[in-house]
């Protein structure tokens, strides 16, 4: 995870939810390339259609590596190139720490090397979001920092390998300069950070907080062109 996800450098990732896909994926795909897009995460909380079927069509026209982010055990696919492996600590549904996890674990095994352990952190940003609904948790409050480092610090401690805080889509703001840069400047793994991104500005302050990987997906279903602006401040700070 630590070539995949590096500290030297900032990350932007495009999540592509298999039931939101439509007939403009090629153009998408296409765009992704054009402002080099790091990564292409696949997955959602609720998803129907067949997540190979969406792996095998992204392979058909880009190059980009794609990242298995399953929102239910349905969701698995051997066929990305690497796969989250996602421990919802910041909720005490066991299903989600780890009953899914034992389930999975021998069909991942034939592709040990692709899997992510990953410490899964739900922040409760405004309205209710389609993560906590169907996990069945709530998420940490967005001003109680304090409990957002002690979850992140255990699941390091645990041995995950990296930490997403997940505002959750559909999140009315991002999740706080504050509460990221506290969890960053307490671990010593890469730092995924997710959920309510709708503009530049958001960007800017969650890699100014410290994330390693800014994730992005629902502005872009409405704003196409938001993609290519991400990828720009990602290479403005990276300079």
């Amino acid at each position: 995870m630590m070539n995949l996800i590096s500290s030297k450098r900032r990350s932007v990732a495009l999540l592509l939810d298999p039931d939101k896909v439509n007939d403009n994926i090629e153009k998408v795909l296409e765009n992704a390339t054009m402002c080099h897009t790091d990564y292409l995460m696949v997955g959602g909380s609720l998803t129907h259609k067949d997540t190979d079927e969406l792996i095998d069509l992204i392979k058909r026209h880009c190059n980009i590596p794609i990242i298995l982010f399953p929102g239910s055990l349905i969701q698995l696919s051997l066929k990305a190139d690497y796969i989250l492996y996602l421990s919802l600590i910041s909720g005490r549904n066991p299903d989600l720490l780890i009953g899914n996890q034992v389930v999975a674990a021998p069909l991942l095994k034939k592709v040990k090397e692709k899997v992510i352990s990953t410490g899964y952190i739900l922040v409760s940003c405004g309205d209710t979001t389609s993560v906590e609904y169907m996990s069945q948790t709530m998420g940490i409050p967005s001003n109680k920092n304090d409990i957002a480092v002690a979850t992140a610090l255990a699941g390091e401690m645990l041995g995950l390998k990296t930490i997403y805080l997940e505002a959750g889509s559909g999140a009315n703001h991002i999740i706080p300069y504050s509460m990221i840069k506290a969890v960053k400047d307490e671990i010593s793994i890469p730092l995924i950070v997710g959920g309510g991104i709708r503009s530049t500005k958001d960007v800017e302050t969650i890699f100014k907080a410290g994330a390693d990987m800014v994730v992005i997906g629902n502005h872009c279903e409405t704003n196409p062109d938001f993609l290519t602006e991400v990828c720009a401040v990602r290479d403005e700070l990276s300079i």
